[in-house]
């Protein structure tokens, strides 16, 4: 690792030695200073490993659709379901990412999920979540102290150490756009069974929040009244009032 004083000396370290500005994560470190940042660091890096040879191979099984015929299934699929499925147009961020789609042979839904941690300012990712996947083992690869990613861990030491518990909430697409409005979910149930007579813009967004502010007005509230989240993504609020306005 190498101090730098200023930008420009930053610039013209790494013109000098080839220098991208990203830690070499394979590089070798001696047993006299292996210490425990670097096994979190080795850790991270197989699991990291682990993680992309095992998405490329689920995108070779279960290749992404993007016609108008096989969103219109998604749609009508979804519905069956009771649940109101909306498609935003080519060039939207959700549209791009959302890796949602629906096992024939299966009859099933694998979803796209986003897990919102508003206490730890933390987003993730979950890729082909089952639809019969229980609420509550979602959410253990982040929030179970034993189960939990170390790193994942770390990040959300917060609901990790939290002795009151959580909170799982789903925005309401319906309705005016501001204020918004939150569902409670039940975390004991499916993801199917929580996403039943609700709406979903391409895939569920759900906040994960400490039970300690779930009284704070301007987050979240138990029932669906007047709430507000300070990082509601533009793109959804904006696509939100626009299908309200047909």
């Amino acid at each position: 690792m190498k101090y730098s004083c200023s930008l420009p000396c930053v610039k013209k370290h790494k013109t000098e030695v080839n220098c991208s500005g990203m830690r070499d994560k394979a590089a070798f470190v001696p047993m006299s200073k292996f210490d425990e940042i670097n096994l979190l660091s080795d850790y991270r890096f197989l699991e990291d490993s682990s993680r992309l040879v095992d998405c490329g191979a689920r995108d070779r099984l279960f290749p992404r659709h993007t016609s108008s015929k096989y969103l219109n299934l998604l749609k009508n699929r979804a519905r069956r379901q009771n649940i109101d499925l909306k498609i935003l147009p080519v060039g939207f961020t959700k549209r791009r990412i959302n890796s949602t789609f629906f096992h024939k042979k299966e009859q099933r839904f694998y979803w796209h999920v986003k897990l919102i941690f508003p206490q730890s300012h933390a987003e993730y990712i979950e890729k082909r979540v089952p639809d019969n996947r229980i609420l509550h083992k979602i959410l253990e690869t982040y929030v179970d102290p034993e189960k939990s990613d170390p790193v994942i861990r770390q990040r959300l030491k917060a609901y990790v150490t939290s002795q009151s518990g959580i909170k799982v909430y789903m925005k309401m697409e319906q309705g005016k756009c501001n204020p918004a409005r939150f569902y409670e979910l039940d975390p004991s149930e499916s993801l199917l069974k929580n996403l039943e007579n609700k709406t979903v813009i391409e895939y569920p967004t759900l906040y994960v929040v400490l039970m300690e502010f779930t009284s704070d007005d301007v987050l979240f509230v138990k029932e669906p009244v007047q709430a507000l989240h300070p990082n509601q993504d533009q793109e959804e609020k904006a696509a939100s009032c626009k299908s309200h306005k047909r």
